[in-house]
């Protein structure tokens, strides 16, 4: 993939998964604004990507408001020209369960993640509408928006609200020559370095280099950062051009695609329904199966379980 000549801006790009999307981005040519709210890890970040040849150069600040987003899409065009692509990244986690979650606990990751990727998605496509040549919003989401989490209201909202907009905003900047995609990445995180069957692997990866077993990497479609980056540059390039309101799975060995909600049931009466008909049809009807929810937990095949 050949990104020579396009500008993209990433939020949150100062770790883990934002530094290797950035750090893929210019490795395929594009021009990287490095996001983070931390100044010392995007330094870190784009000192890296220089000295593996790419260009790129760092914007600190916290997303959220409007006044950053639009500085950070300033900050694209003032130093590169202009902004083709954006990926809204950043993010933070308060995970509690609800009756232990405070109002700043939600309202904190609800501001970085859902109004963040809004702000910075509406800054950019402003510029794009005005540009006139089209361009990329790649959003992140996460399998917790798709079927929720234990311990992760807040988490789980704003990535469900994120896959919404993309699918909304496909329909709204079609017109303009925009795509709008979500991408729903599993990899070495430290959200996912508490899951006790993933911490030791991530423990051996981060230490010594070991590389995830088949079971991770194939069965539970887990990896490194760098696993997820590809899914970007696609993504972001002319190969995608066609590829719009989509949510994208990326991990380890496994490439997905996520289905929008849909109905998947359905019963007619006459009249319409009141509470009586319903519960009379429920049970052997509509909702003989249930959905489920939540994220399975994974197994390591190779553990041994000790009988009590």
């Amino acid at each position: 993939m050949d990104l020579s000549g396009r500008v993209a801006l990433v939020t949150g790009g100062g770790r883990g998964l934002g530094r290797a999307y950035a750090a893929a981005l210019a490795a395929a040519g594009a021009s990287v604004i490095l996001n983070d709210a931390d100044g010392e890890a995007a330094a870190r970040a784009v000192e890296e990507i220089g000295a593996a040849g790419g260009k790129a150069t760092a914007a600190v600040g916290a997303v959220g408001s409007a006044q950053v987003a639009e500085r950070l899409v300033a900050t694209s065009v003032e130093t590169y020209g202009a902004l083709d692509i954006l990926v809204a990244n950043a993010g933070i986690l308060r995970d509690k369960v609800l009756w232990k979650m405070t109002d700043d606990d939600f309202d904190a990751v609800i501001d970085t993640h859902l109004r963040g990727t809004f702000t910075c998605a509406r800054a950019a496509v402003v510029h794009m509408r005005e540009r006139g040549e089209g361009g990329r919003l790649i959003l992140v989401g996460s399998p917790a928006g798709q079927r929720g989490n234990f311990g992760q209201t807040n988490y789980a909202a704003a990535k469900a609200g994120i896959a919404a907009m993309a699918r909304t905003w496909s329909m709204e900047c079609a017109k303009a020559g925009i795509t709008v995609n979500a991408i729903i990445p599993v990899a070495a995180t430290p959200m996912t370095e508490t899951i006790p069957a993933f911490a030791p692997h991530i423990q051996a990866w981060r230490e010594t280099g070991q590389s995830f077993p088949a079971w991770l990497r194939k069965g539970e479609g887990f990896g490194t950062p760098e696993d997820a980056a590809g899914l970007v540059v696609f993504l972001a390039s002319a190969e995608a051009a066609g590829v719009t309101g989509q949510c994208v799975g990326i991990g380890g060995d496994r490439l997905s695609l996520w289905s929008h909600p849909r109905e998947i049931a359905s019963a007619y009466r006459d009249g319409g329904w009141d509470a009586d008909a319903i519960a009379a049809c429920w049970h052997n009807g509509v909702g003989r199966e249930p959905q489920s929810v939540g994220i399975p937990a994974p197994t390591d095949p190779g553990r041994t379980v000790k009988s009590p």
